[in-house]
């Protein structure tokens, strides 16, 4: 069995995945737009190979492993769009890869895992088995390194990367780098890499309704987990029951405020970024979009805003588009 790695994500960790990836994929657009008059900067990880900012951690992770690591393959827990991330990293390295998934994740997410050669074992949920049990089970049997969706270091420091490009997009336009980084938060794994990467910017997590554990722990000064494991929400991408030490140790040193928002908000940051940018962005990847747009978080015109995914059922997101409320 190969145990989970419990060393810190660093600065100097973050710095090194950048180069990695930047040696493999070109850098997500940072589209420049207006909101209430003030210009802010959109950071499209939607546009992603796999749609999503995840593959950037498990890049980091999976090509960092050791050859006897790879032999013995790798396990993930996942809604769909870690899942992806790591199925892409493992085809492309020549990895086996097994997935641990919701039974109830979005369609589109589960054949997309599976069309790029990941083995996938479903779990129930809400109310059902506990995915990371399910998960050590495969560990404990096969001897695999279990790559984890938020708590791994080498995850915390790819996700951070996100905030080495912009820094770097925003430079290349001429100005300093972001003074406030607005992010999607599910246990934490792209808000603990975003403070690690850019540690001169306010980092803002928003979290979907029902479903905010990382605001609760910080504000308790100790993790908490959702109060209602059971609370239905389209932000599949955010529905983690609690964070975990490695991310809480990042957080509650640098991140001072959380936002939630409402699946109204959710839904109007979505159609307004399929209006404005064109985009097609998942709930849980218009988290951050959908704060800004409700007036919960100022802009001053270097603050960033991460549009963390895009995989969302056709059918759903057209529903969306269609409502008005």
């Amino acid at each position: 069995m190969t145990s989970q790695p419990m060393r810190a994500p660093d600065a100097a960790g973050v710095a090194r995945a950048a180069a990695k990836i930047a040696e493999l994929l070109p850098p997500t657009p940072l589209l420049e737009c207006a909101i209430d008059g003030q210009p802010v900067w959109l950071k499209a990880e939607s546009l992603q190979p796999v749609g999503a900012f995840k593959i950037r951690g498990a890049w980091h992770r999976l090509s960092d492993l050791s050859e006897a690591e790879r032999a013995r393959g790798v396990v993930g827990v996942s809604s769909g769009n870690h899942a992806q991330g790591v199925a892409w990293a493992a085809r492309r390295l020549g990895i086996a890869a097994t997935i641990v998934m919701p039974s109830d994740a979005p369609q589109v997410k589960l054949d997309s895992t599976r069309a790029l050669g990941a083995n996938v074992v479903l779990y129930d949920r809400p109310g059902g088995e506990d995915r990371d049990a399910v998960a050590q089970r495969l560990v404990d049997r096969s001897g695999a390194t279990l790559v984890h969706a938020f708590a791994d270091p080498w995850v915390i420091e790819g996700q951070g990367t996100t905030g080495v490009e912009i820094a770097r997009q925003l430079a290349e336009r001429g100005l300093d780098g972001p003074t406030r980084l607005v992010c999607p938060c599910g246990g934490g794994g792209l808000s603990a890499g975003l403070a690690l990467a850019c540690p001169d910017a306010e980092v803002i997590p928003v979290e979907p309704e029902g479903w905010d554990d990382v605001r609760a722990s910080l504000a308790a000064g100790q993790i908490v987990k959702v109060a209602d494991p059971t609370m239905p929400t389209a932000c599949d991408a955010l529905q983690t029951p609690a964070t975990r030490p490695i991310n809480f140790a990042v957080l509650r040193q640098r991140v001072k405020r959380i936002e939630v928002v409402s699946p109204a908000e959710v839904r109007a940051a979505q159609r307004w970024a399929f209006k404005t940018l064109h985009l097609v962005v998942e709930p849980g990847g218009a988290a951050a979009l959908a704060a800004v747009l409700a007036g919960r978080v100022p802009t001053d015109g270097r603050t960033a805003i991460v549009l963390s995914g895009g995989n969302t059922d056709a059918d759903a997101f057209a529903r969306v588009i269609a409502s008005s409320d």
